[in-house]
């Protein structure tokens, strides 16, 4: 290492590792706001910051003043705007600071989430389930009625039929149990968002963008399963696709589909047979054709 900094020799260790460090630092910020709508908002406060440099640099007087007065507020008001990625943020860096991983239950959670919800899709059941993972969702948890069960189709089923006083909110999965039903989820605010989507779908996009939870969400309309995660949307997934999607988010293998093999009966044992016997001996299938035309003809 002192090798390579030789041709530099006003610049020490310490040096190298702070500017990495900082580098670090604003490729993570970079990245955070990549794709979000906090992209075009950093877009304006670069172009503030770049007049206020040249506000500096050329001497104008008022123009410096107003934004050196303005900038005390404008920092706040970034806070104010910025507080669901700044949170995201704070809660990634927490879980790569405790490196923890899913576990084996976690990953077995989502079978009985796909089963109910090519049971949903067929008889048009509005529904959304939202899969907790690193990032702990209690406050939203509070905010339903607790159950604390063990996750099965049944149960998914009996909350989410129309009658059912549960049957509105998300249903909240905690690793191999339902921690809570009827829950009160915080919409999007994404203008992106397409205008025809409704609460439901909007509660199970939020959710995402402030957490690391997974939802999975059916239409009440028309029976389509979606699934959101990190503040993206996946729509109108099939069942299979759908368990491909969460096996590969929940690190689980999924085996291959062995399709069915279908039981011959007993008439096409008999026509297999004389086909093998027709390959085996073309004369005597010929002599036994003969033989038929004559009894006809008798």
């Amino acid at each position: 290492m002192t090798q390579l900094l030789a041709p530099w020799p006003h610049l020490s260790m310490t040096n190298v590792i702070d500017i990495v460090l900082v580098a670090f630092v604003i490729y993570q910020f970079l990245m955070l706001v990549r794709g979000t709508r906090a992209a075009p908002m950093l877009v304006g406060v670069a172009a503030v910051a770049i007049g206020f440099y040249i506000a500096r640099v050329g001497r104008l007087t008022t123009l410096s003043w107003l934004v050196s007065t303005l900038l005390p507020y404008v920092i706040f008001a970034l806070i104010v705007v910025f507080q669901a990625e700044l949170r995201h943020a704070l809660a990634n860096l927490g879980s790569l600071l405790t490196l923890s991983r899913a576990t084996s239950s976690e990953s077995d959670a989502y079978d009985d989430i796909v089963l109910a919800a090519n049971l949903f899709s067929q008889n048009q059941t509005g529904a959304l389930m939202i899969i907790e993972r690193e990032i702990g969702l209690r406050t939203y948890i509070e905010s339903g009625v607790p159950l604390d069960a063990r996750l099965s189709y049944d149960l998914l089923a009996t909350i989410f039929r129309p009658s059912a006083p549960l049957h509105d909110g998300a249903v909240i999965v905690q690793k191999d149990r339902i921690a809570a039903a009827a829950c009160f989820l915080p919409l999007s605010m994404n203008p992106v968002l397409s205008t025809q989507m409704g609460t439901r779908h909007r509660a199970g996009i939020g959710i995402t963008e402030e957490t690391d939870a997974i939802a999975v969400i059916v239409s009440e309309e028309s029976g389509a399963i979606s699934l959101a995660v990190a503040g993206n949307f996946e729509r109108d997934l099939t069942v299979e696709q759908l368990r491909e999607r969460l096996s590969a988010l929940l690190h689980r293998y999924v085996p291959p589909v062995t399709l069915p093999t279908p039981i011959a009966t007993e008439e096409e044992d008999k026509e297999q047979a004389e086909r093998s016997a027709t390959l085996r001996n073309p004369a005597d299938s010929y002599t036994q054709g003969l033989d038929r035309e004559r009894s006809r003809t008798e």
